[in-house]
C-alpha cells in the first residue's frame, strides 16, 4: 500500500484552544502537516501570514485549516477527513 502525501497547512494562534487541538489532532492521526503560528512570526511574514489567513476564511477566525486546496475553518475532524486523500476523500 503506498503513502498518500496531502498537502496540509493550519493557520493558527499559539493562544487559542481550538487551533492547539486542530494541531495535535493532526499529530494524534499522524497526518503531516504544516503549522503556520501567526502570532509567533515577526514584521512582513505575520502580516502576510494573517492576511492569507484573512482572505482564506473571509474573516478573523482560526484555525484555518487547508487540506489540498480546499479551506476548513474552525476544529472539524469530520471536513479534514473529508479532504484527505489517504482517507478516503
Amino acid at each position: 500500500m503506498s503513502v498518500v502525501e496531502d498537502d496540509v497547512h493550519v493557520y493558527a494562534l499559539t493562544t487559542c484552544p481550538w487551533c492547539r487541538k486542530t494541531k495535535q489532532w493532526f499529530t494524534d492521526s499522524k497526518i503531516a502537516f504544516e503549522a503556520i503560528d501567526i502570532d509567533t512570526l515577526e514584521g512582513d511574514e505575520q502580516d502576510a501570514a494573517a492576511d492569507k489567513a484573512f482572505e482564506l476564511s473571509g474573516g478573523r477566525r482560526f484555525p484555518v485549516t487547508v487540506i489540498n486546496g480546499e479551506v476548513i475553518v474552525g476544529f472539524n475532524p469530520s471536513k479534514f477527513l473529508e479532504h484527505l486523500k489517504g482517507w478516503g476523500g
